[in-house]
């Protein structure tokens, strides 16, 4: 399979470089990335006013990737914001605290059912039900937002998608692209999962763990507002929108009638088979239900008014946590199908798009061997997995596995070890932009967490990755 690179790759390459090295520094990155965009427009359009529209434009279409990211979270926001201020999360949580008793529990419960509730939904869906559910709890047991945020990442975007053993949509797309039956990809995925799963959960527990024995957690957290799970609860009859008190018996009914809900919207998933923005888009809607009528209840005659004033505080709340994100993200989506959307195809012939021409082209100047394909399987991986979707370039990793495959039993391998590191590396995990629905839940910078989870996830593919050579 050969690509032919031109200057564009190589100029997309540099930038993606440039933009890594600054977020490791800890740096904003959005000139940088409006800079990137300017210089590939002018590449693709070769007129200086195509560069400049290309800004906007690629703007604008990562706006619109984002959207329904963007409206869950601040739904979800807006309702747990009434729930925190009439006193319902706390009758509705107290249940909890029986079995989530310290931080360490926390972090394993909710990882665990982040991860069950994703092999089932995908993340997307399973962040908000388990976020509106589990993270007062958590919070109460002193387990700080960014540790609720790194189990989710890891246990859901991270473990449960990389194998996505139910939907089952990850592995079809390998294993269509190479060639194999989708049983044997699966088969081939479960000791590499396994061991990326325990050594990335295992290692970020231990970092987390070793920063609250120092009792800095709080202070080296980089938040963008408070966590749903800690905003300050006002006495009853007061608070910044004057929400009315409600009496003890209607706080018990809601706590009792919301968490219904939302496990009626879990078996309409099974029953409907909703997966995926169809999930996703049943848990809204019920939320917004849930935040009229508890509305309705705190605030009676005004409670119109007073829904809107929650929605406004929950869209807020969601486009200030992703507007530093849209230009990185504009900028990375170019290495997929935005480039050809936004300018006239600029590609030569053959092209996949510019991310995963470079993950071709890595693949195409090592020589074929199981340890040296298996480490290419993995970088390429990662690499086409740096557009924040860990599904595009999967395709393309399940091609490129064949080529290495020195035999008929190590391509499955192969495949499920390439499969894994696009979807762990774009998937969630580490792409800022990817990760937003989990830090937004928890009330922090998804540019945080995405340096939180790199010496675990790093650590557990370098681990898989030499699990698998042996395997092969």
């Amino acid at each position: 399979m050969n690509i032919q690179l031109v200057p564009l790759h190589y100029v997309y390459l540099a930038f993606i470089v440039l933009i890594i090295a600054v977020m490791v520094r800890r740096k904003d990155t959005t000139i940088i990335c409006v800079a990137g965009i300017m210089t590939i427009g002018l590449l693709a359009a070769e007129t200086l006013s195509g560069s400049v529209a290309g800004v906007f434009n690629s703007f604008i279409y990562a706006a619109k990737e984002l959207l329904s990211t963007i409206f869950i979270i601040s739904i979800i926001v807006a309702m747990s914001r009434v729930l925190i201020r009439t006193g319902i999360n706390e009758v509705m949580v107290r249940p909890l605290t029986r079995f989530i008793r310290t931080p360490q529990a926390a972090y394993w419960s909710i990882g665990l059912i982040m991860m069950v509730v994703s092999l089932f939904f995908w993340p997307s869906p399973a962040v908000a039900l388990v976020g509106a559910v589990l993270l007062p709890a958590a919070a109460r047991v002193g387990l700080p937002p960014i540790g609720a945020a790194i189990a989710m990442n890891l246990f859901g975007h991270g473990i449960a998608l990389s194998g996505d053993y139910i939907i089952q949509g990850a592995p079809k797309l390998t294993a269509d692209a190479a060639g194999l039956p989708v049983a044997a990809v699966m088969a081939a995925s479960v000791p590499l999962v396994l061991v990326m799963g325990t050594v990335s959960t295992l290692t970020a527990f231990w970092m987390l763990r070793k920063e609250m024995k120092s009792s800095n957690a709080r202070q080296q957290t980089v938040k963008l507002e408070q966590p749903l799970a800690e905003l300050p609860l006002a006495p009853e009859g007061h608070s910044s929108i004057d929400v009315h008190a409600m009496p003890l018996h209607l706080r018990k009914a809601f706590a009792l009638i919301i968490p219904l809900l939302f496990a009626l919207d879990v078996v309409l998933m099974f029953v409907l088979n909703l997966q995926g923005g169809d999930a996703t888009a049943l848990i809204g809607g019920t939320a917004v239900v849930i935040l009229i009528a508890v509305s309705l209840a705190a605030h009676r005659y005004n409670g119109s008014e007073e829904t809107t004033h929650y929605l406004i505080e929950g869209f807020q709340f969601g486009f200030k946590v992703f507007g530093p994100v849209i230009p990185i993200a504009a900028f990375f989506y170019l290495g997929d199908a935005a480039i050809t959307e936004l300018f006239a195809n600029p590609l030569p012939e053959g092209s996949h798009g510019i991310v995963n021409d470079l993950g071709v082209a890595l693949a195409g100047i090592v020589p074929l061997n199981g340890t040296v394909g298996a480490i290419t399987m993995t970088v390429t991986g990662a690499v086409t997995g740096m557009d924040g979707s860990g599904f595009s370039g999967i395709s393309l990793v399940g091609s490129i596995a064949t080529m290495f495959a020195g035999s008929a039993d190590s391509a499955p391998m192969l495949t499920a070890l390439g499969q894994i590191a696009a979807i762990w590396v774009g998937g969630g995990t580490l792409i800022p932009w990817a990760l937003i629905p989990a830090a937004a839940i928890c009330g922090v910078s998804p540019f945080e967490l995405a340096r939180r989870n790199l010496k675990p996830v790093m650590l557990g593919l370098t681990v898989t990755t030499i699990v698998a050579i042996f395997l092969i």
